[in-house]
């Protein structure tokens, strides 16, 4: 997949176009609802298909305290729509200008001027421009009038309760995977290069890769059975404590810590995938090292009986 970057980087070329445009934040089945119908406008119209999105996140620009936490990083983001077979990226600066951008201006720049899109799919919510007040039926004007096509995506139920980055969040923030697997289609996945940290868990006997994360909140915390993809490792059984440290350290940013269950390996400077499966117990702030040291044993054979029952996945 293609990555452009802003509307500056777009190129003759890049014309025409079937286009998309949302956060895509976790690429659950709704996102890949609309992408599949994306892709079926691409073979209809012979066309690229394009997903337009954003970086940093409108919420994240609006109101950063209160901004919902990420469910992927970018690049995480940027591997999801690839797998799907998605042509082109175009990654929009989310800044003033473009917030203050009327709902006609941002459609004339990004999909009329910028892609020429003869096919445009939208998500059933989505909004856009100044105070958002543009939607689907005003895109649907503008298309008329432009002379593409406005196609609109149906809701994605499970359980009779949508599918939506919000469910996501609120099921991965109490450890509820089936929920989490149900709305993606996989498993819920975080994924970084090692680093290296303060060999704490190497001086209590249980060494752990340190996973930057590069987000100021993720949506769940505290100590899980896991899978972990990458150097020697290949969905190698594991336990992951995400959170602030706060028995040692107790930081601000989220750490991800993963201690491989069996063997020694070299990790440093390899990325990582990490694969959630089983919630062992919330982050917690022990007394002293040495009662930390012992609870992560016991975090350790949970995770063991864990594996050894065949759930992991």
């Amino acid at each position: 997949m293609e990555l452009l970057r802003g509307l500056e980087g777009l190129r003759p070329k890049d014309r025409p176009s079937v286009a998309t445009i949302g956060a895509f934040d976790g690429v659950h089945l709704g996102h890949q609802t609309v992408i599949s119908q994306l892709q079926e406008q691409g073979r209809k119209y012979d066309l690229p298909t394009t997903v337009v999105t954003f970086e940093p996140l409108p919420r994240e620009y609006l109101a950063a305290a209160s901004a919902p936490a990420r469910l992927q990083s970018f690049r995480e983001r940027f591997e999801s729509l690839a797998s799907l077979g998605v042509d082109r990226l175009l990654c929009l600066r989310f800044d003033e200008k473009l917030r203050q951008m009327s709902a006609e201006e941002f459609a004339d720049r990004i999909f009329v001027q910028g892609l020429g899109v003869r096919s445009l799919v939208l998500g059933d919510d989505f909004r856009f421009g100044h105070d958002r007040e543009g939607g689907f039926s005003l895109m649907q004007a503008i298309g008329e009038r432009e002379g593409f096509a406005t196609l609109a995506t149906e809701t994605i139920e499970i359980d009779g309760e949508r599918v939506s980055s919000t469910r996501l969040r609120s099921a991965l923030a109490i450890g509820d995977f089936a929920t989490s697997r149900a709305c993606l289609g996989r498993d819920y996945e975080m994924s970084g290069r090692v680093i290296y940290g303060r060999q704490l868990g190497r001086q209590i006997g249980v060494p752990t890769a340190n996973i930057a994360l590069r987000r100021k909140s993720v949506p769940l915390s505290g100590v899980f059975a896991v899978t972990a993809t990458g150097g020697a490792l290949c969905d190698t059984p594991a336990i992951a404590n995400v959170g602030v440290r706060p028995t040692v350290e107790a930081g601000l940013r989220p750490n991800l810590e993963v201690h491989v269950l069996d063997g020694e390996h070299a990790l440093y400077g390899e990325r990582l995938r990490v694969r959630f499966l089983h919630k062992l117990r919330d982050e917690q702030r022990f007394e002293s090292v040495d009662v930390l040291k012992a609870k992560i044993h016991e975090d350790i054979e949970g995770a063991r009986a864990y594996f050894a029952l065949g759930t992991g996945h």
